[in-house]
């Protein structure tokens, strides 16, 4: 009966053993699968926007109609030639300058008639340039509002709009208001300012509703 209990036990020895070193296989296994894994991980380089790729236009902005004015932000993509690739915002005078490529006017044009006005400028320089010109940030579609108004400042000109519904917008007149003598100041083509007067008083009662006039972009209307 002992030397039964004895084989029984080293037996039991040997299985446990055994037990332990597959546990122990195991977890080495386990172990080398997963620094493999996280040495591929760390091989693997981040994948990044190709920089080839040319930036989205804003939405609402259509490169072949809408007309780029003063203090509008552009992107300027060059393909292939990262370092004539910029972003900047068109002058007060309406220029822009490029790398090796100077001065540029961009006031007036659409993205894509400026487009091909780079493109061709840059033809000394590169073999078939390849240019996109994308609108990032409306400037010049404002007017401002100055004066004895609720709140003076700079508003979007996004849609058709009227002095009395930019009036509106501004938050009304302050108190003491010199209603009957507000007025529009507005560039013209040549430069020089002209003043368009607007009697609110008037206007209200259906007299004289010429001067409602719609606003236009960079527009002043002071309030004395």
């Amino acid at each position: 009966m002992d030397l039964y209990g004895s084989r029984v036990e080293i037996l039991a020895i040997r299985l446990l053993k055994w037990v332990l070193l597959l546990g122990v296989l195991t977890s080495l296994a386990v172990a080398q699968d997963a620094g493999s894994s996280a040495s591929a991980n760390a091989a693997k380089p981040t994948q990044s926007a190709a920089p080839d790729n040319p930036p989205k236009p804003p939405t609402g902005i259509r490169p072949d109609s809408y007309v780029i004015g003063a203090e509008d932000e552009l992107s300027i993509f060059v393909w292939k030639e990262p370092e004539m690739s910029k972003t900047m915002q068109v002058r007060p005078d309406g220029m822009i300058s490029l790398p090796l490529v100077g001065e540029i006017k961009a006031v007036g044009y659409t993205p894509v008639q400026l487009q091909d006005l780079i493109a061709e400028s840059m033809k000394k320089l590169i073999s078939d340039p390849q240019v996109t010109v994308m609108v990032d940030k409306v400037s010049s579609l404002s007017f401002n509002i100055v004066g004895n108004i609720g709140h003076p400042g700079y508003f979007p000109l996004t849609r058709r709009m009227t002095v009395l519904d930019a009036i509106a917008m501004a938050g009304g007149f302050r108190d003491f208001a010199k209603t009957k003598k507000v007025y529009v100041l507005r560039t013209t083509a040549n430069g020089t300012q002209e003043r368009l007067p607007f009697n609110y008083n008037e206007v209200i009662k259906g007299k004289n509703p010429q001067q409602n006039i719609e606003l236009q972009p960079r527009d002043t209307i002071v309030v004395p």
